[in-house]
């Protein structure tokens, strides 16, 4: 009978029905990922205190070793961490496959804050005091890491002679959509952001901001995307402490993965500074080469040469002639800032 009345609902266009006891279950996520969202350093709460990237040594059989940790927020006083042997990313760790990075099960809330402490029984027994991370592997080495707050070398990057200057905060008049807030950052909150001008060959420098969002999961935690040409999306996401895919922070999107994740913590001020080179096509209109990019995420090299076989999700069909620049609104509070570009002859 129940699968009578199913069929039914099918073909009378009830798909919505729920039969008693059948009731979806809540996801905790859905109710609460908004909660604790704060847009800068002085919204955040402890949580956002807590997490962060931590550098120091590991002491090994063989001697004293770069070690690195990157703590990331769960929501409700929880945390996941991330442990690098070699450092950091982008400071030891490059993402080679010879240096192990160990973490819990993904999105697994293996730390929870006790007082004073934030303990951590897996992969690693680590305890958390202040700034300070100590702790021992699986093998009993012992590590210790201070938190360290980096800073991408080229913030603040000036525009060189001949750019042209998209958004320096005073007003949006090279822009289509897109909002100026409060602070005089452009964010794309509700709608997306694409220059009225359209470029072809280019070297592209972007600074951005992610919200903290710690309950926020996935792509729904600060999702955003700078598009090249309006064809090609250059992915915009709060992926700190993940593994580096092609639909996470750095990644051309669905296209190639980074070579290694450069995510800073969020309410960081980051950077993409990238070079660009449009798909050729012959006198019949056939494309003859793909798009090439070259980027730098906070100051490291994540794609070199690295083609592009065709646009990303949503972006514009490609031809000979140039597009714009596209910051995607994906209803998340992203920001940016000090935008320039410089056309390639």
């Amino acid at each position: 009978m129940k699968r009578l009345l199913v069929a039914l609902c099918v073909v009378l266009g009830l798909t919505g029905t729920v039969f008693a006891g059948e009731a979806k279950k809540k996801n905790p996520y859905d109710e609460n990922k908004n909660k604790d969202l704060a847009l800068d350093v002085a919204q955040a709460g402890a949580d956002y205190k807590i997490q962060g990237e931590f550098s120091g040594e590991l002491t090994a059989a063989d001697g004293k070793k770069k070690f690195g940790a990157q703590i990331m927020a769960l929501g409700g006083g929880t945390f996941r961490a991330v442990y690098y042997f070699g450092g950091l990313p982008g400071d030891g760790w490059m993402g080679d496959a010879k240096l192990r990075v160990i973490t819990a099960k993904e999105w697994e809330a293996d730390g929870k804050t006790d007082g004073d402490k934030t303990v951590f029984e897996k992969p690693f027994a680590a305890t958390l005091t202040g700034e300070t991370l100590t702790g021992k592997t699986d093998k009993g080495e012992a590590f210790e890491c201070k938190k360290v707050m980096r800073v991408s070398p080229t913030l603040g990057a000036k525009a060189p002679e001949g750019a042209k200057m998209l958004f320096d905060g005073s007003s949006l008049d090279n822009w289509k959509g897109g909002e100026l807030d409060e602070r005089k950052l452009l964010t794309t909150t509700h709608g997306n952001a694409l220059t009225k001008e359209k470029f072809k060959n280019f070297t592209l420098h972007v600074e951005y901001m992610e919200p903290f969002k710690p309950y926020g999961r996935e792509q729904d935690r600060g999702n955003s995307g700078v598009y090249l040409q309006n064809r090609y999306e250059c992915q915009v996401l709060d992926s700190f402490g993940r593994f580096g895919k092609n639909n996470e922070a750095g990644g051309i999107y669905t296209k190639a993965a980074p070579k290694v994740n450069m995510v800073f913590p969020p309410l960081s001020w980051q950077t993409y500074d990238i070079d660009f080179t449009a798909a050729q096509f012959d006198e019949a209109g056939k494309k003859i080469k793909n798009a090439v990019v070259t980027s730098k995420h906070n100051g490291v090299v994540i794609h070199e040469n690295q083609e592009i076989d065709g646009p990303t999700g949503g972006g514009q069909k490609e031809t000979p002639e140039g597009g714009e620049v596209q910051f995607q609104g994906h209803g998340n509070p992203v920001f940016y800032r000090n935008v320039w570009i410089l056309e390639k002859k």
